[in-house]
Formats: structure tokens, C-alpha cells, sequence
């Protein structure tokens, strides 16, 4: 294992260019990101140059102009300004014998400078200045910080460095409550609940106690994941620690509870919240739209508006109107989307992407092409893409190949839409425009991704994709699969009887 606080040069070099191989106790695989941006990290890494040259000055206070100009402009300067003051530092130091790059001024940084420097890099997603900051925590020692280490486990899970992440949590000397919280939401960014269940079981053994925002990142993953049991699991302790009364945890647990199928479990803790806000009503409402119960979503909408107690946002209207979409309520969907502006809401690329779906759906291609030429807003390929749908459901090809053109426009290695815009030319004879469309699916080696779909069995997570044999039940499946369907074909035929 390695000593932040006092590695060598070279040490730090192979601390933030490898992955970790040492064996830890917590039994974690990560798949680490992929690498393209390997020369700027390089060269962000000469910033150990410049600040590992002294290795015996005192640790404690340093001088240092890049945490000086970060203090100067404050957290919320952008990306760019910050790297190209980073980027300052390294030109001068090339061309200086002074690598201390020192000011003498009398200014001064200290952890919660450095804590605040990571957390805006964060903010940002700029991986080379954040390394550069990484660097300057493990010259001046602040690396043993608390704050200063959770900042950067932030950083390395929000940008999907999750090995990173765990590595710097592991190595720190003292871990709070703060510190458990970030390692294990990088992970839940990813829905990996088997590992967030895993460091929250460590957790509980350690000196930390979890808090709130602790349990609502556990239920986020589950939510992601659609860990039905797991949730249930982090619902009981949030239970036994008393963690109930804390209206963002009901909302998790509303979100997860309606993510995993379970509306009822939903409805219940939503009818016994002692005071309910805006996201407990929107999630409610979504759940009921994502399952396909129209009169139960409307009529919850419905009963918000008449409240008048809670004032719906853009969330509540995309929610309304996706349910509108599921059971083609026309009509009421176009009553919802102008009710918008009656509130002072201006409708969103979400909201035009529902009504457009819906009115496709429906049939009305025309209706639907006229809305996205008058929306203030550019469509975006999700709208192009469900024009695209309901054309070919609908059988008008012509208005297919104006929708999948416009969407190759803005997602030109879109493998899917490849495939349909080649199928609709074909569809009507342009068999020269169908063979180019394809062709440049084979030059550019654009493949379709295989369908996903998941279901839980004993509180394990079991995940199937079109055309993958790797399941070691996979003749099981199969001779299943063709039960129901014989099953299904005389049941067919025994109705036309």
C-alpha cells in the first residue's frame, strides 16, 4: 500500500499513472475509463516537477500562485481560465531553474483553499488541472487532509475514474462520514449497488456513522440498478436509524420504489410523508406515467393543481404528459402542454419531444412536423428519432426519410438510424441511396448495439442481451421461449375457432 505523505517523485508518477493492483480488502474490480486523453495527462503530470523538487520544505504553509489566483477569482471560475493559468505555470517553468514556483508576496493557501481548488475542477470535469491540484496536495501535504482527500475522491468519480476514486479513499489516514458518501456515490453513478452495499457494510464497522445523504446515494443506485431487494434492505435501516422524517430519503425511497415496479410500496410512503414538496408529487406522477397508468397519473396531477399548494414545475408537466403518451390521450396532451404557458412555464426540448411522440403516435405526422418547425429551439436527435418511429409505424416513408436525414445530421454514427434510413429507401425503390447508406455503415464500422433487459430474482440482478449466449441456462431459456410461443399459437388459434 502506498504512504501519500511521503512518496518519492516517482512514486506519485506510478500513484496517478497505474491502475491499482495490490490486493485490498474490499474485494472491488473496477473497469477503468479509456485512456484518449493519455498526452494532456502527461504533460499534466509535469506539475510534480514543479513542486516536487523541495521534498524537505515544511508542509504545513506554502505559497504557491496557482491557489493565490484561484483564491483571487474565486470556486466557480471556469475550465478554461484555470487550465490556462495551470498551463502559465508549466510554460514558465520550463524555461526556469526555479521549479519552487513560489510567490513571494506573503500569500498564503491552505486545505480548505486546496479542498475548494479540487472541488471546482470537479465541478467542471477538468481532469488535467485537477491533476495538477492532485499533485500540489501530495507536495504540501495536504494529501492526509480529510477534506482535501474527499475533494479529490469527487473528482475521480465524477469523472468515471472510479479506481482512482477508491484508491484515494483507501489511502487516506482519517475517513468521515463526508469521505464514505463520495466513494460511495461515484460508484452509484454507475449502479454498481453490489459494490455501494459493500463499502456501506465497511462503513458501518468504522468510526463513521452513515447520514442522510449517505442513505440517499445507497437508494440512488438502487434505483439505477432496479435493485428491488437491495432497496428494500437500505429501507429497513433508514427505518431503524430514523431517517424516515427526512423528506429528500421518502422521495429516494419513492423513486426507487416506482423505478423497481413496486407502485404500491410508492403510494404508501407518499400518503404517510408528513409534508411533501414538489419532487415527492413529480416522482409519484412519473411512476405512474413510466408503468403506463394514465388515469392514476392524471388524476394526481389533477389533484396537485387543485391544491394550489405546490406549484407544478417543468418536471410535473414532462411527467403528465408522458403518461398522455402512453395512453394516447391526444387531446388532454395538448390541453397539458398549453396549460404550461398558462403558468409562466416555458416548455422545454423534453416537453416538444412528448407532444411530438404523442401526436406521431397517434398518426398525426403532419401535426407533428409543423410543431418541431415552430419550436424556438433546434430539435434534437431524440425528437428527429421518434418522428422516425411513428413514420415507419405509420407507413409514411417519405416523412421517415426527412426525419432519420435530420437526425444523421446531428448523430452521424447513430448505427440504428443507418439501418432505417436504408430500410426506408429500400422500401421504395432507391436502392443506389439504401447500398451508400449501407456502405458507409461498413466504412465508418458502425454495428447495432443487441437489446438489454434485466430482471431480479432473490435479491440478484440477472441481465440478458439479444443475442448473447454466454448464459450458462441459455438452452433452458430457449426451450421455454418456444413453449410460450406454441402455447401462444394455439391459444391464437383456438380464438379464430
Amino acid at each position: 500500500m502506498y504512504c501519500l505523505r511521503r512518496t518519492s517523485c516517482s512514486a506519485a508518477i506510478n500513484y496517478l499513472q497505474t491502475r491499482s493492483s495490490h490486493t485490498r480488502s474490499l474485494s472491488i474490480s473496477v473497469v477503468t475509463s479509456k485512456t484518449s486523453e493519455a498526452e494532456r495527462r502527461a504533460r499534466a503530470l509535469r506539475v510534480l516537477d514543479i513542486i516536487s523538487s523541495e521534498p524537505d520544505r515544511a508542509p504545513v504553509r506554502q505559497n504557491h500562485r496557482i491557489i493565490h489566483h484561484f483564491q483571487d477569482c474565486g470556486v466557480s471560475r471556469s475550465r478554461d481560465r484555470i487550465s490556462s493559468f495551470l498551463n502559465e505555470i508549466l510554460r514558465e517553468e520550463s524555461s526556469s531553474s526555479d521549479s519552487s514556483c513560489i510567490q513571494q508576496d506573503g500569500s498564503r493557501f491552505d486545505a480548505s483553499d486546496l479542498s475548494h481548488a479540487v472541488s471546482s475542477c470537479g465541478s467542471n470535469r477538468d481532469f488535467r488541472t485537477g491533476l495538477g491540484f492532485h499533485c500540489l496536495a501530495l507536495k504540501s501535504g495536504f494529501i492526509s487532509n480529510v477534506y482535501v482527500g474527499t475533494s479529490l475522491i469527487a473528482l475521480y468519480g465524477k469523472l468515471g475514474e472510479l479506481d482512482n476514486a477508491y484508491k484515494a479513499f483507501d489511502e487516506m489516514p482519517e475517513k468521515n462520514v463526508v469521505s464514505w458518501t463520495a466513494v460511495i456515490s461515484g460508484f452509484a453513478q454507475e449502479w454498481r449497488v453490489d459494490i455501494c452495499l459493500e463499502l456501506y457494510s465497511k462503513m458501518r464497522n468504522s468510526a463513521s456513522k452513515a447520514n442522510d445523504f449517505t442513505f440517499t446515494t445507497l437508494l440512488t443506485a438502487c434505483t439505477g440498478s432496479g435493485a428491488l431487494g437491495q432497496g428494500r434492505s437500505v429501507h429497513s435501516q433508514t427505518l431503524q436509524l430514523g431517517f424516515t422524517s427526512y423528506i429528500h430519503i421518502s422521495n429516494a425511497l419513492i423513486s426507487m420504489y416506482c423505478k423497481c415496479g413496486s407502485l404500491e410500496d410508492a403510494l404508501c410512503i407518499f400518503n404517510q410523508m408528513p409534508d411533501t414538496d414538489v419532487v415527492s408529487w413529480n416522482s409519484m406522477i412519473a411512476g405512474y406515467a413510466q408503468h403506463g397508468l394514465v388515469r392514476q397519473a392524471i388524476e394526481l396531477f389533477e389533484e396537485l393543481v387543485t391544491e394550489n399548494r405546490i406549484k407544478p414545475d417543468g418536471i410535473t408537466y414532462l411527467g403528465v404528459l408522458s403518461s398522455c403518451r402512453h395512453g394516447g390521450l391526444v387531446r388532454k396532451g395538448r390541453h397539458y402542454f398549453k396549460l404550461m404557458f398558462r403558468h409562466g412555464l416555458d416548455p422545454e426540448l423534453d416537453h416538444y419531444s412528448c407532444l411530438v411522440d404523442l401526436l406521431g403516435r397517434f398518426g398525426l405526422l403532419q401535426e407533428a412536423f409543423h410543431l418541431i418547425q415552430s419550436m424556438p429551439m433546434n430539435p434534437n436527435a431524440v425528437i428527429w428519432g421518434s418522428l422516425l418511429s411513428s413514420s415507419r409505424v405509420h407507413g409514411d416513408v417519405w416523412m421517415g426519410i426527412r426525419a432519420s436525414e435530420e437526425r444523421l445530421v446531428l448523430e452521424p454514427e447513430c448505427p440504428a438510424t443507418h439501418v432505417q434510413l436504408a430500410n426506408l429507401y429500400a422500401s421504395v425503390g432507391y436502392w443506389k441511396e439504401a447500398a451508400r447508406v449501407r456502405k458507409e455503415m461498413k466504412d465508418r464500422g458502425l454495428r447495432t448495439n443487441p437489446g438489454c433487459s434485466w430482471i431480479e430474482i432473490n435479491n440478484s440482478v440477472f441481465r440478458f442481451r439479444a443475442e448473447d449466449s454466454s448464459n450458462i441456462r441459455v438452452l433452458e431459456i430457449v426451450r421455454l421461449l418456444h413453449y410460450l410461443f406454441d402455447h401462444m399459437t394455439c391459444l391464437d388459434c383456438s380464438l379464430e375457432c
